[in-house]
C-alpha cells in the first residue's frame, strides 16, 4: 500500500512539473503605452473628519471600581458595558426604541416577545 501513495506522489510532482511551465507562458504580455496618451488629474483623498456615521460615540465613566462605557449613535444611547472590579463583564443594550434594557452578559435573562395583538 506504501507503495501506492509514493507512485500517487510521484504522479502529482510530474504534473506538477507539467504545469509549470503552461502557467507562466499564459502569463498576459505587458502591452505599450499609446503615444497619444495622457495622464488623469490627481483625485484629492477625502476630507478628514469626525462625522462618521458608522461609529458609535463611545463614553468611559469609571466610578466605585468599576468602569462603564456608553456606546451611543447620533446621541442615542444603545449600549452600556460595565466592567465590575472583580467579575465578568456584561453588557446592557436596547431592545428596541421604547424598549428597557436588556442584560446580555454570562447569564442572560430570557428574552419575551413584545407583539401587540389588538389595539384599541
Amino acid at each position: 500500500m506504501y507503495n501506492n501513495y509514493k507512485n500517487l506522489g510521484l504522479v502529482l510532482l510530474v504534473l506538477a512539473l507539467v504545469q509549470l511551465p503552461l502557467t507562466v507562458s499564459a502569463a498576459p504580455k505587458p502591452t505599450a503605452t499609446p503615444a497619444d496618451a495622457q495622464l488623469l488629474e490627481d483625485i484629492p483623498p477625502p476630507p478628514i473628519g469626525n462625522d462618521d456615521a458608522d461609529e458609535p460615540q463611545i463614553t468611559i465613566i469609571k466610578k466605585k471600581g468599576e468602569t462603564i462605557e456608553e456606546y451611543r449613535i447620533n446621541g442615542q444611547l444603545y449600549m452600556m458595558k460595565i466592567t465590575p472590579s472583580h467579575g465578568v463583564p456584561y453588557y446592557l443594550h436596547k431592545e428596541d426604541q421604547d424598549g428597557s434594557w436588556i442584560n446580555t452578559g454570562p447569564t442572560p435573562p430570557m428574552s419575551i416577545p413584545k407583539w401587540t395583538i389588538f389595539r384599541f
